[in-house]
């Protein structure tokens, strides 16, 4: 059954309809797969194994009747343990929360629609406590290691999602998205990842870090992530900044290609970031196929300076109000970086905080006219490749905080726009590299669609995912 772990949730559907399979028999896969996956890996905070399969064969009844009850029924999917799922308890990779907290009886917006759906619930993945920087490790689940080399880190805060769809635990996973954490993850690790425009994907309850927290699918490829936002973007009344209804589905137009579209590559923001030589190459490798494909790409460059400051005073202070009221007891068990950056929010004032959202503002108003004149940017994902676990910056960083090797992810949450990742090749130690592409707000569409064509014209053809 191992092969069946190498589908997409778009083939499993297909294969449930024909009869060539069973979701009984792809969960059982899938489950092999996490449990061999997870002593070398730490992916997971729980692996739901009994309550799947129960899922699993309700499914399967489901689909003997020929009533299946929505899009992804019968398909394995794991959730990032900062999403609330009915039943179990979420911990969000911090000893704050005990496992008797409260009832856990709510499903967040996304989890509900998948369950709506059908879905077999896998396993929750892990996070770095409270999702506040981009690896994953936490004082309380320790640290989640890459699928191509265990000893480094899978990228974060969404690392465990990216790890579970890397090595055939389910083939849809659902992640956050603050500053980076859907798309970080999915560079290092070869995977797919969409981070939607703000409030196309409803959250309850709201992030500490406010409107800079996005749901997104993590996927295996544009495809499935196209199949995912259908089934999690509908509406939910406890999310006050949610968007209206889609019109119709994200799958529709999906083949329709790059052809005509105008699209701005910046490889190094002008100059601001210092891109490794084998990222740079392996997406100007991607950005050449956008060109075969019919695409008018230009090199161009945003023309903002780093807007690292302004995001620092929104995360600082959001990581400050998710720790305020912890107790002695409860900040000497956190993170340390996390206490640190939590004392920082503290002293900051509501005239820092509204400044910062200034310059958001600014940023935001600069990024539509930009998309005036080109339909989507392509950036690298990240300037590098997976490094060293259980650390939050490589060895020799000049900066001590995360957001100093992810220059070109965290702008894009300040701006709310659409932007995914998608591998396009890997460096001569074989790990993962990430092509990013960036669309206008609402243009998740858009941004789906290019990346589709660039799988299509087979840019992640040299990477291989490893096995469980």
């Amino acid at each position: 059954m191992s092969d069946l772990t190498a589908l997409t949730a778009s083939r499993l559907v297909a294969g449930y309809a024909a009869g060539d399979f069973s979701p009984v028999e792809v969960t059982r896969a899938a489950l092999e797969h996490a449990e061999a996956a997870q002593p070398r890996l730490n992916a997971f905070v729980r692996l739901l194994g009994e309550t799947a399969l129960e899922e699993a064969r309700a499914s399967e009844d489901r689909w003997r009747r020929g009533e299946p009850a929505g899009l992804v029924d019968g398909v394995p999917v794991t959730v990032k343990d900062i999403l609330l799922q009915r039943g179990v308890p979420t911990f969000k990779g911090s000893w704050s929360v005990g496992e008797d907290s409260r009832p856990w009886d709510e499903d967040a917006p996304s989890v509900a629609r998948l369950r709506e759906h059908g879905a077999v619930f896998l396993a929750r993945t892990t996070t770095p406590e409270f999702g506040w920087k981009g690896v994953t490790d936490s004082p309380r689940h320790g640290a989640t290691g890459n699928p191509y080399d265990p000893e480094r880190t899978a990228g974060g805060s969404s690392g465990g999602s990216a790890a579970a769809v890397a090595v055939g635990a389910g083939p849809l996973s659902l992640g956050t998205d603050a500053g980076g954490s859907v798309r970080i993850p999915a560079s290092f690790t070869g995977t797919f990842a969409l981070k939607p425009t703000y409030g196309r994907v409803p959250m309850y309850p709201a992030s500490a870090f406010g409107t800079l927290a996005h749901v997104g699918p993590m996927t295996r490829d544009a495809e499935d992530a196209a199949l995912l936002m259908d089934v999690i973007s509908g509406p939910d009344a406890r999310d006050w900044s949610q968007l209206g209804p889609v019109a119709g589905s994200f799958r529709d137009g999906l083949a329709g290609g790059v052809a005509g579209l105008r699209i701005a590559y910046s490889p190094s923001f002008g100059g601001q970031v210092d891109v490794d030589p084998e990222v740079a190459a392996a997406v100007r490798r991607g950005v050449e196929l956008l060109t075969d494909l019919g695409a008018d790409v230009v090199e161009a460059d945003p023309g903002f300076t780093d807007p690292v400051e302004s995001f620092h005073v929104l995360w600082f202070s959001g990581a400050a109000r998710t720790t305020q009221f912890f107790t002695d007891a409860e900040r000497e068990r956190m993170d340390p970086g996390l206490r640190e950056v939590s004392e920082l929010g503290a002293r900051m004032s509501a005239l820092d905080y509204l400044a910062a959202v200034d310059e958001r503002m600014a940023l935001g108003r600069h990024m539509g006219r930009f998309h005036e004149e080109y339909d989507l940017l392509v950036t690298p994902t990240m300037p590098i490749t997976a490094f060293g676990n259980g650390v939050e910056v490589p060895a020799g960083s000049g900066n001590p905080r995360w957001t100093g090797w992810t220059p070109f992810t965290y702008p894009f949450n300040l701006t709310q726009q659409a932007a995914c990742s998608l591998p396009c090749g890997v460096d001569g130690d074989g790990m993962p590299i990430g092509l990013q592409i960036v669309g206008p707000r609402h243009g998740d569409a858009l941004v789906l669609r290019a990346a589709h064509a660039l799988y299509g014209a087979g840019v992640a053809s040299g990477v291989r995912p490893p096995a469980a």
